[in-house]
């Protein structure tokens, strides 16, 4: 039985060094930092974003469509310990997102456009991404990369997160590739605060985050990096 999808809200604000200063500041009182975080506070995401013939994901992001969803390999700290196929999906403003653990030679596999891997998986997520790559020509896009400091709380189940150094494979798509020399992908200095939430954002934290000043974002990583590879000018819209 597929497991029933919990979404949460999900805000999105560029915040400058002076900014993310302040704010982490606060965060660092009144809430905790997430365990797999290393002494400085951080870890390193490594994603492979996958799109189909029609670069269906790319689009309906440009366009603003409400609800839309899109894949992805995600692997932390530039390791193959843990490596994880997700769905994520968008539902009008809220955020949900399904994931299983693959082995790094399904992933290799994946990346050279051998579906047949997923064939006979019991996972209804893998069986999806089977039907996609089969029947929509869906295929790995492009890498994004950047180092992530993360924020807990119980209360609300909010997680904050500051994206730090957001960077674009380019046309490489093996995240473990020797000669992968990941670029930065935004101009300006900034950084991307994230924070999600299920009901509610506790008010000692809504106090200390004091969003007030900042401007709501798309912000979509992904559709970020996919400008540096694109072959249609409407990519870049």
């Amino acid at each position: 039985m597929q497991k029933k999808l919990k979404f949460r809200h999900e805000l999105k604000y560029y915040v400058n060094y002076h900014q993310y200063y302040l704010i982490r500041q606060r965060l660092r009182i009144l809430m905790k930092q997430d365990q797999n975080a290393n002494d400085s506070g951080e870890y390193h995401i490594r994603s492979v974003y996958f799109d189909d013939i029609e670069n269906k994901a790319l689009q309906e992001k440009q366009g603003g469509v409400e609800n839309r969803h899109k894949y992805r390999i995600r692997l932390y700290n530039k390791s193959d310990t843990i490596i994880h196929l997700e769905k994520k999906i968008k539902r009008n403003t809220m955020i949900a997102k399904e994931k299983v653990a693959i082995s790094r030679e399904v992933m290799d596999r994946l990346l050279v456009n051998d579906y047949s891997v997923l064939a006979n998986e019991e996972s209804p997520l893998l069986q999806e991404v089977y039907y996609e790559m089969k029947n929509r020509l869906l295929r790995p896009k492009v890498i994004v990369d950047y180092v992530r400091e993360a924020y807990v709380a119980k209360t609300g189940n909010v997680r904050i997160t500051f994206d730090k150094d957001l960077r674009t494979g380019l046309n490489k798509i093996d995240p473990f590739d020797p000669d992968l020399f990941p670029v930065k992908a935004l101009d300006e200095p900034v950084y991307i605060l994230e924070v999600k939430y299920d009901e509610y954002i506790p008010n000692y934290i809504r106090d200390g985050l004091q969003l007030n000043g900042l401007q709501r974002q798309a912000a979509s990583k992904y559709t970020i990096c996919r400008k540096f590879t694109k072959a249609n000018s409407w990519e870049d819209q």
